[in-house]
């Protein structure tokens, strides 16, 4: 049964919020047009008018993943923190809890990764993710691997570590969530990246 009129943005919204709940359900492959239709209360029609197909929807679909899973939001404590090695270790340490609170929407970044083996726009959409993600790294690195340092390692190798120590997190957490040790594996990146990314003297 149709729901009342809304503003096209509203309802796009709504549709995708309905996608992203039956995907992380029943996974990407789960997302129909009639699943998602009768997930946000409104007709089969009204979904197709807004996502002529599957694929469209899939689409949409990847924005959100993309912003719940491959943004990096700095939060005002972490953005406080004057030294570049704490802050660094800081982002990280947000970064894992973050992640550590939403395993099922990871699982959805990681399906996504592997339909992009196969179709060629969603890898790309998900490569310009990640290089935002590490970009957001890689300003941390370039004040902390200042030339004075006097060490190999550049903003790009250290921006890439970081995001790879936070993929393998949760990749690891999800495939077995009862035997990962979370705090541990904390303290494990904790101590390779001040490892990596020394305190000048």
């Amino acid at each position: 049964m149709p729901g009342p009129k809304a503003p096209e943005e509203t309802r796009r919204e709504q549709i995708v919020t309905a996608a992203y709940e039956v995907a992380l359900r029943t996974g990407i492959d789960g997302v129909t047009l009639r699943a998602v239709a009768a997930k946000a209360k409104l007709s089969h029609g009204l979904v197709v008018f807004y996502f002529k197909k599957k694929d469209h929807l899939i689409g949409a679909l990847l924005d959100r993943v993309l912003a719940t899973t491959a943004m990096l939001h700095v939060s005002k404590d972490v953005a406080r923190i004057p030294h570049a090695p704490e802050r660094l270790g800081a982002l990280l340490r947000q970064e894992l809890d973050r992640l550590s609170l939403d395993p099922r929407g990871r699982r959805l970044f990681f399906e996504y990764w592997a339909l992009g083996v196969r179709r060629v726009l969603i890898r790309r959409r998900i490569g310009a993710a990640l290089e935002r993600y590490r970009a957001a790294f890689r300003a941390i690195a370039e004040e902390l691997l200042a030339p004075a340092n006097g060490t190999d390692v550049t903003p790009d190798a250290l921006a890439a570590v970081a995001v790879s120590l936070i993929s393998g997190y949760a990749l690891q957490a999800m495939i077995d969530p009862d035997n990962f040790d979370t705090g541990a594996y904390r303290m494990a990146a904790q101590s390779l990246m001040e490892r990596l990314a020394p305190t000048p003297a």
